[in-house]
């Protein structure tokens, strides 16, 4: 817990700013209003003169990948960490309010326009790392953060003078390159951001997300600091059972409402839906790379209700590339309707790299036959 004066933090708005132009969080609706407010903790909660900052451990021991099984970002398999630390977080409020005689707070816990990292870093809670996430002393990244804006006057902390160094093992260790190593991410081409969007997953980087299902922690695993804090999370982080923790992939890729609801619900992967799981899932069958996934992902191709995983399972058989699994694809390109998934059918049965030949020699005959219109 930590101490920061509620004032509008310049730097912290310009720095959203900043990050929207440059597209870094393209796939949300973030503009510049909302920079304004997440940058003035008055927008919580009127004539705010103090922050509360808290961090809430929640590392515990990864489980070993496995064949055919997804991998699950340690946030997220565990019950939905909104309501846990949301309710760490309003019991702490409510003992100010008690103190004060009367509500004298506003609590945040990634719910509200509030720029969470830089008021623990303003606080000396914590700094922010070069994998963007707060590190904090003793607990490493995988941390929690929750807020109390109160109209209270508190004693302010100051910053802490820990910083990254010249480390960058998170950076080396991103596969997507979304790391540039100056404190800022390219969150378009972060895992955790790929398999949480609701549209297609661009074809370039699917490859690169290997068997993430939801979230990455590739960055924060190779983090000196957060490897020596260690599994820094009780009991409450604990994954709900195995297979939260690591999914089926088949299994997965036949994920209906149902069962969606009743695994997946109490969890942060609940919000997205069973449709995004699937996607998901049928990207890391094709990087898989094994022929036992063809018959599910054909099932998928012909079947799935949603055009995003029909799209994403073709290009998972064309991944595998087996005779079986061309013959699915030709199989469903006689079926499919759907533009934007028969374009995935024909990317996946040819290839950029035969593609590129063919379309150099249809540009060629397209301009001869251009000449000969013009004489």
């Amino acid at each position: 817990m930590a101490f920061a004066d509620a004032r509008d933090d310049e730097i912290a708005r310009e720095r959203l700013r900043a990050s929207f132009a440059r597209g870094d969080l393209a796939t949300w609706p973030f503009d510049d209003a909302y920079a304004d407010r997440a940058a003035s903790p008055a927008a919580t909660l009127a004539h705010a003169r103090s922050v509360v900052c808290l961090a809430v451990a929640y590392a515990t021991p990864p489980g070993r990948a496995q064949p055919l099984r997804g991998r699950v970002s340690n946030y997220a398999w565990s019950r939905d960490y909104h309501r846990v630390v949301r309710a760490l977080v309003g019991g702490v409020a409510r003992a100010i309010d008690d103190l004060a005689g009367g509500t004298v707070t506003a609590i945040a816990c990634d719910t509200a326009p509030l720029a969470e990292r830089a008021l623990a870093e303003r606080s000396g809670l914590g700094w922010i790392g070069k994998h963007t996430n707060v590190i904090v002393p003793g607990a490493g990244s995988f941390v929690f953060l929750g807020e109390i804006v109160t109209t209270l006057e508190l004693p302010a902390d100051g910053p802490t003078k820990k910083t990254c160094g010249s480390c960058s093992r998170c950076v080396s260790a991103c596969p997507t390159g979304a790391l540039r190593g100056d404190y800022t991410i390219d969150a378009r081409r972060c895992i955790a951001d790929l398999t949480q969007r609701t549209d297609a997953i661009p074809r370039d980087l699917r490859a690169l997300v290997g068997d993430w299902v939801w979230g990455c922690d590739l960055c924060q695993d190779v983090c000196p600091p957060t490897l020596r804090a260690g599994a820094t999370g009780g009991e409450a982080f604990a994954p709900l059972d195995a297979e939260t923790a690591a999914p089926d992939l088949g299994g997965l890729l036949r994920l209906r409402s149902g069962t969606f609801k009743r695994r997946f619900k109490p969890t942060a992967m609940g919000w997205r839906g069973a449709a995004v799981l699937r996607r998901n899932a049928a990207v890391a069958l094709g990087n898989a790379l094994d022929r036992s996934a063809v018959p599910g992902l054909a099932e998928a191709v012909a079947l799935d209700p949603h055009p995003l995983v029909r799209g994403h399972a073709a290009w998972a058989l064309g991944r595998i590339g087996s005779p079986s699994a061309y013959a699915a694809l030709a199989d469903a390109l006689r079926s499919e309707a759907e533009p934007s998934v028969r374009e995935e059918i024909v990317a996946a049965l040819v290839p950029e790299s035969r593609m590129r030949p063919l379309r150099e020699t249809f540009d060629r005959r397209a301009a001869l036959d251009a000449r000969e219109e013009l004489g």
